[in-house]
């Protein structure tokens, strides 16, 4: 008795050239997940700078909370450019 083999093509899923300009629940759980770890960096790190006495470690502390905040800046840059081009 001869098998059939399925189509390769029809198991296939379509390939994307562009990300689709959707967001789903779990992307944006995701985002605001990743918003709210920047945020929370930050303000950790800023009252760390605020209690310490060695300048060294204020130094680098503040470093990583300019880090944080780039970071919380650039999520949101890219969340609102994407949101006016699907928007237009």
């Amino acid at each position: 008795m001869q098998q059939q083999q399925p189509n390769q093509s029809q198991n296939q899923q379509p390939v994307f050239q562009e990300p689709p300009q959707v967001i789903t629940g779990k992307d944006f759980n995701y985002l605001k997940d990743m918003l709210s770890w920047n945020l929370l960096g930050f303000k950790k790190a800023h009252f760390a700078a605020g209690q310490c006495q060695n300048q060294q470690i204020v130094a680098a502390l503040e470093k990583a909370c300019m880090m944080h905040e780039r970071h919380y800046q650039r999520i949101l840059q890219h969340l609102e450019q994407n949101g006016n081009q699907m928007n237009q």
